[in-house]
């Protein structure tokens, strides 16, 4: 077990090194967004009923629900609960943007490095250059890779939150 852990930190290790200091700045990117995707999935799916719950006691108590000042004051309320509903889903979005510009930014320093081979060695040694070239690809395919785990992420927390919006017009029921 313990072989096992040391042996998948180690090629944990070899990809990063492989990858440049760009491959670092997408794994601290990674790490983030998905703590933000996990964030709304346990909120939509546990603290949201909650808060809705509480919501709908607090419309439930009042007394007056027809006149203009308590349909604003309802108003006002189905506001607040749709930016908890949405909260932070535009923060994942634009990590998600941000994944393959840092791929690319990963790109363009590994061939920078490819030529800078070029230029001290020649064009003919393709073990000099495979090291840029590496640092090339590894960080593009990474950001690839973010962005569209990302993307289906952010697609299942947009569609959770239009379901719990459309359910919240239903909990807070407008008496005409």
């Amino acid at each position: 077990m313990l072989f096992a852990f040391t042996e998948a930190l180690s090629s944990i290790r070899d990809f990063m090194e492989q990858g440049g200091n760009v491959l670092w700045l997408i794994a601290l990117l990674v790490f983030f967004m998905w703590g933000m995707i996990f964030e709304r999935i346990w909120y939509l799916s546990h603290a949201h009923e909650i808060y809705v719950s509480e919501l709908v006691n607090k419309w439930n108590a009042r007394t007056d629900k027809k006149s203009w000042h308590a349909l604003q004051i309802r108003e006002k309320m189905m506001s607040q609960a749709k930016m908890e509903i949405n909260k932070n889903i535009s923060i994942i979005q634009t990590c998600i943007v941000l994944a393959p510009l840092l791929g690319l930014l990963g790109t363009v320093t590994g061939m920078i490095e490819v030529f800078q081979v070029m230029a001290f060695n020649g064009g003919g040694d393709a073990r000099a250059m495979a090291g840029g070239v590496s640092k090339a690809t590894l960080p593009t395919m990474a950001g690839m890779v973010t962005a569209l785990s990302g993307s289906f992420a952010a697609i299942y927390l947009t569609s959770r939150s239009k379901q719990h919006e459309s359910a919240l017009n239903d909990l807070i029921k407008r008496e005409i």
